[in-house]
């Protein structure tokens, strides 16, 4: 405890080594101080404290050492300690204590070198010695002001799986009025003059995409006509035809299909002539069934302008029915019998093209052939649209048939046309 005690007073006399060193340097050099000498040596003095309280290497319970070497600063403790009747302390409080005399000792005697007080060292800060932690550094500033990822909470949801959807169903009609040109032999006759005309097509088209492919399209037309000329008649048949071609093909290509091909046709009533009774067509008189077996391919040139398919069929099968017995003859049939079969190849066009964005074109070129007769058959409907309701229509369908019965005079090619205007609406 001794040699604490003297270690303790070597030290505190060291801390008062500067204030000695100034006067003594006042005592030699009276008259001729300098400024700059004494900061020198008192600089020198403070080294000098450094390395002696370095050599000394306290332990770190020790640090209240460090109250003596730091400016000489009025603290509380001591004070508070000191003046009570039983100061509290014990064996383990011995240095403490006597830290605590030291600095009263200093503080009675000599009030004039307290430098500081431990109010003012509070709210500037410790000194480095006193602090039992490091001093926390400042966060960067960008942290504070970097924006930060908003987490919006998700909302449960129901997942819900539907199965696909492989049908395209679609369609279009039109009720118009029109001009009329029916030449003189048409096989299902009729008159060139003014009528109404009414036509409705609807599609349902099946495409799994996977190389399955059914397609369905109903046709049907009706129109009638008045004539003064007629009068026999007061109503007649400019057009008339219900249609239904299918199609189921299996994908051989990008752009190839084998398919088979089925074709019905008859129409709905019965088909004069002007002035004339007879019954020139009816329904089921003719039918006409035609089944192939070839390939199909897609059309889309153009930029997408041009679209349809084209049928070509090596094997097709006809089967031709007509029910009213007296019209057997007239569409290739022996007399009495009302069916007729042959064999033979078949081709189909169907296409429809964009020309303009209020004019399109659709076309359909038929053709069947048994190499003993042949029939040809080529739609063309011309639409100019004027606007979502309005069009105007252009119909032109020449028509070959070396099997019906013909005059003398009479050509195998038909021809039928007509010019329309009225409501339109595509669905």
């Amino acid at each position: 405890m001794k040699i604490k005690f003297g270690l303790l007073v070597l030290a505190f006399l060291s801390a008062l080594t500067p204030v000695s060193a100034q006067r003594k340097l006042k005592k030699v050099e009276a008259g001729e101080a300098s400024k700059n000498r004494l900061a020198e040596i008192y600089a020198d003095s403070l080294l000098k404290c450094r390395q002696r309280i370095d050599s000394m290497k306290m332990d770190s319970k020790d640090s209240r050492y460090a109250q003596l070497f730091t400016p000489l600063t009025f603290y509380h403790g001591p004070a508070a300690r000191m003046l009570r009747l039983k100061p509290q302390g014990g064996v383990k409080d011995s240095l403490g204590t006597m830290l605590d005399q030291t600095l009263m000792e200093v503080y009675l005697k000599r009030p004039d070198l307290v430098r500081d007080t431990e109010t003012h060292l509070k709210e500037v800060g410790a000194p480095l010695a006193a602090q039992s932690k490091p001093k926390k550094n400042h966060p960067d500033i960008v942290e504070q002001v970097a924006p930060k990822a908003i987490e919006v909470d998700a909302a449960p949801m129901d997942i819900i799986i539907t199965r696909p959807n492989f049908w395209t169903i679609g369609g279009d009609y039109y009720l118009q009025f029109l001009q009329n040109y029916v030449s003189d032999n048409w096989y299902k006759g009729g008159e060139s003059n003014y009528s109404v005309l009414g036509r409705v097509t609807m599609f349902a088209n099946y495409n799994n995409k996977q190389k399955v492919k059914w397609d369905n399209k109903v046709e049907m037309r009706l129109g009638y006509q008045t004539s003064k000329g007629d009068t026999v008649h007061t109503l007649k048949t400019s057009d008339d035809m219900i249609r239904y071609t299918g199609k189921l093909g299996l994908q051989a290509s990008k752009k190839w299909y084998y398919t088979i091909q089925l074709i019905g046709q008859t129409q709905f009533t019965h088909g004069y002539k002007s002035n004339d009774k007879t019954v020139y067509s009816d329904f089921f008189s003719p039918f006409n069934l035609n089944l192939s077996v070839g390939m199909d391919y897609n059309v889309d040139w153009f930029h997408h302008r041009l679209k349809g398919s084209a049928h070509l069929a090596p094997l097709a099968f006809n089967w031709k029915y007509v029910g009213r017995a007296d019209l057997a003859t007239r569409y290739g049939l022996d007399e009495g019998k009302h069916g007729m079969t042959d064999y033979g190849s078949e081709c189909t066009f169907d296409l429809a093209w964009q020309i303009a964005d209020n004019i399109k074109w659709k076309t359909r070129l038929w053709g069947y052939t048994t190499y003993k007769r042949a029939e040809i058959e080529w739609e063309n409907t011309i639409t100019f649209q004027f606007n979502r309701y309005i069009s105007t229509n252009i119909f032109l369908y020449p028509r070959f048939d070396d099997g019906v019965k013909r005059k003398d005079d009479q050509s195998y090619w038909q021809f039928k046309e007509f010019m329309s205007v009225g409501f339109s609406y595509s669905f």
